[in-house]
């Protein structure tokens, strides 16, 4: 009932009845997972560099319908950030402007619900793009693995601490770790992972 209100007190907020189909019924038995790379950790101040993102129909990942883009950022990136992600100034160049991004963004995954690790971080980044161009944040159904492994490993170790990075969930599920750390590659990841939690009984 909450959730219906704040959905409708959302969708009169939009600015834009071309977005009028992000509040539409979301294709049955789909999701996308999706992730992103910031210049930093800030959400008010930093800045989307890249997004990644896969569609999951079932158990299966869509890869023919991957989503993958820079972003231009309005500043050069500095150093201590590119250690962290491998995205170098040059690599930015050919890259789309941020409302060009959005808008594709937006397009591609539609009213799915969307999936990642930690996940409310890259909503954030994503809303902060969103919310001026059309006067509302994301209306999609959010899901956070870490919350679906979580819930799942709990139930056998009531009293233990629950190891939530992300290479242990990997390890823990038997998914193989791919090398190269960018957006796409963390989104195939993190659909493995989603797939994995939604078809096992227990860890």
């Amino acid at each position: 009932m909450f959730a219906s209100f704040f959905a409708k007190r959302n969708a009169r907020k939009l600015n834009d009845e071309q977005y009028r189909f992000l509040f539409d019924k979301a294709p049955e038995d789909e999701v996308v997972v999706f992730d992103t790379e910031t210049t930093g950790l800030n959400p008010k101040k930093d800045e989307i560099l890249s997004i990644g993102a896969v569609k999951l129909k079932g158990n299966k990942i869509l890869m023919s319908q991957k989503f993958e883009l820079f972003v231009k950022p309005t500043r050069e990136i500095n150093e201590q950030s590119i250690k962290i992600h491998q995205i170098r100034n040059i690599d930015l160049e050919n890259g789309c402007e941020a409302r060009e991004a959005i808008t594709q963004f937006l397009h591609f995954i539609g009213s799915r619900p969307l999936v990642g690790y930690y996940l409310e971080f890259d909503i954030k980044m994503i809303n902060k793009y969103v919310k001026p161009y059309l006067g509302i944040n994301l209306p999609n159904d959010q899901i956070e693995v870490s919350g679906l492994y979580h819930d799942k490993k709990i139930k056998f170790i009531p009293d233990g601490v629950i190891d939530l990075r992300f290479d242990v969930m990997m390890n823990d599920l038997g998914l193989p770790i791919f090398g190269k750390h960018d957006a796409l590659n963390d989104a195939v990841m993190t659909a493995m992972m989603y797939i994995k939690l939604q078809n096992i009984s227990k860890l």
